[in-house]
């Protein structure tokens, strides 16, 4: 009989924790304020993101990272139980933060605010792929587009297979420990957390992803979230 332990096993009960980094000024959005706060439905990005996390069924607890001038105003919106922490000047200081605020963790989902129309069920599959003895999963789409690699003066350096290439989104899920040592490894700022892992040794397992779970970054993209939503119509 064997004696190695079955991963599943051992994460079937183990602590799921999202951590929602929405410390960011988001000024390629053109709205004035911090993107995580711009609305759809009169809500805010943040709220649905949050409210996403909670619907799928999954996650056992939700820390929120923002502005420190914030964190009232952020606590008096959301759930009860939701935590809210302060964030620091880059994204990769607002999730040290919030790792921090989660020590209890086994499990750990790192999910962007600006991805607010995520479908639960989406975040429920990585959470699947984590307990079923993943270490490291996320959500990711076949590009469309053509892809050059360019130089500084912008000629072109080189055009990737674009069957191999494909684009993130999130929730990143991850193991606990394997989250913190990347983090603990990493000498330099990051926007995508796989990518730390990735650094240290880490396999990172992709699911297919979902359209609804793009980010909204220009104002191109929260009209078409708007839109989405049955905000307003997008103008043509």
């Amino acid at each position: 009989m064997s004696n190695v332990t079955d991963p599943a096993e051992v994460r079937s009960g183990g602590r799921v924790i999202a951590l929602v980094p929405a410390a960011g000024r988001g000024e390629r959005l053109g709205e004035g304020i911090p993107k995580a706060f711009v609305t759809l439905r009169g809500v805010s990005m943040l709220r649905l993101a949050v409210d996403g996390l909670i619907e799928s069924g999954v996650v056992d607890r939700v820390v929120v990272i923002v502005p420190a001038d914030r964190i009232d105003s952020v606590r008096s919106e959301l759930p009860d139980g939701v935590d809210v922490v302060a964030g620091g000047a880059e994204r990769t200081d607002s999730v040290r933060a919030g790792l921090a605020a989660a020590e209890d963790a086994d499990l750990l989902l790192v999910h962007d605010a600006a991805r607010a129309l995520t479908p639960p069920p989406l975040i429920a599959r990585v959470v699947a792929e984590l307990r079923a003895g993943r270490d490291a999963v996320v959500p990711a789409l076949p590009v469309s587009d053509t892809i050059k690699t360019v130089d500084l003066l912008g000629a072109v350096t080189g055009t990737p297979e674009r069957s191999e290439l494909r684009a993130v989104q999130t929730p990143q899920g991850f193991t606990a420990d394997l989250l913190r040592r990347a983090y603990a490894a990493a000498d330099s700022l990051a926007t995508d957390d796989a990518g730390l892992v990735e650094r240290i040794g880490g396999r990172v397992r992709t699911i297919v992803g979902d359209p609804l779970a793009f980010k909204i970054t220009t104002p191109l993209d929260l009209a078409l979230a708007r839109a989405l939503a049955n905000d307003e119509p997008i103008e043509q």
